[in-house]
């Protein structure tokens, strides 16, 4: 993998990485060191990656370790003034609000279906889960966020 193609598909998924960062850590700054740390560590490894046609999977893989690695990293510090900010991804804010409340095993899967367009198939590699596990995990979460906003309404 040459520099050229891959500034251009780093570029190309820009987006896709700061949405998926954000959904896991909630906080700009974090989804930008993780988002950073994802690009330094693909180019590190470039190399690894069998089928470039697979490089945005790989790529979201890279960078949801990144956000794990960060949320251990930041667990042990505890800080009252770094409060989320609203998505501004969101036009809904009774969305996002419910989006926010659902384990990160729902709320991710969802993410990456709806607004990535990705297929089962792509979010199961990049979450290294069999792909009747994105369908539960997808169906599982539209029940919770359902349930979250009429809890909202009532």
């Amino acid at each position: 993998m040459n520099q050229d193609f891959f500034a251009r598909e780093a570029e190309a998924c820009k987006g896709l990485m700061y949405r998926v960062a954000y959904t896991i850590l909630q906080n700009d700054a974090d989804c930008q060191d993780a988002v950073q740390d994802a690009l330094l560590k693909a180019w590190s490894k470039r190399n690894s990656l069998r089928d470039e046609r697979l490089f945005h999977t790989w790529l979201t893989r890279i960078l949801i370790n990144s956000c794990h690695d960060l949320v251990r990293k930041r667990r042990r510090v505890i800080s009252l003034d770094a409060l989320p900010e609203a998505s501004e991804e969101f036009p809904d804010l009774l969305l996002a609000e419910a989006l926010e409340k659902l384990p990160e095993k729902y709320r991710v899967p969802l993410m990456l279906f709806y607004s990535e367009n990705m297929t089962y198939a792509e979010i199961g590699k990049a979450l290294r889960i069999p792909v009747t596990s994105v369908q539960s995990r997808i169906r599982r979460g539209k029940m919770r966020l359902r349930k979250e906003l009429n809890e909202d309404e009532a």
